[in-house]
This record gives structure tokens, sequence and C-alpha cells, in this order.
């Protein structure tokens, strides 16, 4: 009983997701700020790599402009479903995570993108901890040679649900903003003190433009994240 009730919410969940942030697209008033990075690191690098955290998730389908790109998605059940989600939107996914298949995971995305994709991570996935940048995204830019770019995306009115990442589900009619900010290189020949100190800023870039984007939509910042132990 309990497998087939997984089978129907594994069925339905997709659809019903796909249509509620199409239902969203058509009735939010968004606005995009900083859009030009991404027009930069086209001309400058050809391809880029977009960093958002996990809990953005939901409305970041529209923050890509382009035709081609790759997701790195984790096998766990929770990202199949989002996985299934992005599929319908024309997103190519790059499966695997910092966890579990990580090194399978960037060799596909970096395979991807010697063929002209652009790529896609939620760096603190697929489960925690939140707001915490992992290494994936800093290796596959140090392989690529390929610029990040990160993105924020905030709407109000909104809901947080109360999973490890805090998720931001935006009520429809709301009004969304996304936030680029400036794109950043990781050196080919970075060792491993310059890949940390990349992923360092990283998290700290993502997090100032996340507080960002809910402070100009006036939404409450999120509650801070609980520091890993030294």
């Amino acid at each position: 009983m309990r497998r087939t009730a997984d089978s129907l919410a594994g069925f339905v969940a997709p659809r019903v997701g796909y249509w509620y942030i199409r239902l969203l697209h058509v009735t939010m008033r968004l606005e995009f700020r900083g859009r030009e990075a991404l027009d930069r690191a086209r001309r400058e690098s050809g391809q880029y790599i977009l960093a958002f955290w996990h809990s953005r998730f939901a409305m970041m389908p529209y923050c890509y402009p382009g035709q081609r790109i790759a997701v790195v998605i984790s096998r766990h059940r929770d990202a199949r479903l989002l996985a299934e989600i992005l599929m319908r939107f024309g997103y190519d996914m790059a499966w695997g995570s910092s966890t579990r298949g990580g090194v399978a995971a960037l060799r596909a995305v970096v395979r991807r993108m010697s063929k002209g994709f652009d790529s896609a991570f939620t760096p603190d996935g697929p489960r925690g901890p939140r707001r915490r940048v992992q290494a994936g995204v800093i290796v596959a830019a140090r392989l690529s040679g390929m610029p990040i770019v990160p993105v924020a995306f905030s709407a109000r009115p909104a809901r947080r649900l109360r999973s490890w990442d805090r998720t931001l589900v935006p009520y429809p009619f709301s009004k969304g903003l996304y936030l680029y900010g400036e794109p950043m290189r990781v050196s080919r020949k970075a060792d491993e003190e310059e890949q940390e100190r990349a992923r360092v800023s990283l998290e700290e870039r993502l997090d100032r433009l996340t507080d960002q984007a809910d402070e100009q939509v006036g939404l409450p910042v999120e509650e801070p994240r609980v520091e890993a132990p030294s």
C-alpha cells in the first residue's frame, strides 16, 4: 500500500508542481536586476555556471534565458521530484551530488559544458547543511574554466516551508525579484586552499544576494543557519 501511495505521489507531484510554477509565472510581477552579468559571462567565456540556494529553486526555471543547460541533481527521492519538474521545462540532468555519485555528476556536467551547455547547481543540496556551499560547484568551475554566476530569488507574499532548506513558495499574483551577482572564476590551477577560499567567497555572495532579495521585496530574511562545527 505504501509503495502504491509513493508511486502515485511520484506521478502527481511533478505535474502539479510544474503547472503551479507556470501559474506563478503568468500571474506574478517579476523583476530582474543585474542580469547583464549573464551577458557579460557569455561574451567573455561562452558559457557559465548558475548557482543558487536550494530554498529558492521554485522559480529558478525562469532565471535562465538560454537554450541549453544541465542541472546537477541528486538521486535522492525528493530531488528526483524536482528533476521531473525541471525536465518539463527542457532542462537536462546530470545525476549525482557531493555526497552520492558526485564524481560521475561532475564528469557528466563538464562533458555537457564541453558541448556548449551551461550548467546550474544548488550548492547546498540535496540535503544540506542549509546555505552551506559544497565543493562540487567549485570543482566544476575549475575543471571547465567557466565562471560561476550567483543568483537569488525572493517574492512577497510567499510561504516558507518547514523543510530542511526553508523552501520559499510564492503565492500567485505576488511580486518576485531575481538578483544576479558578478561572475566569479576559479583558476584551473587552483590548489585546495584556493578552492576553499573560492567556496567561502561563493557562500558569502549567495548569502548576501539572497538576503538583499528578501529585503528588497519586503520579506523577513531567513533565520541564521546553524554553523558547521569547527
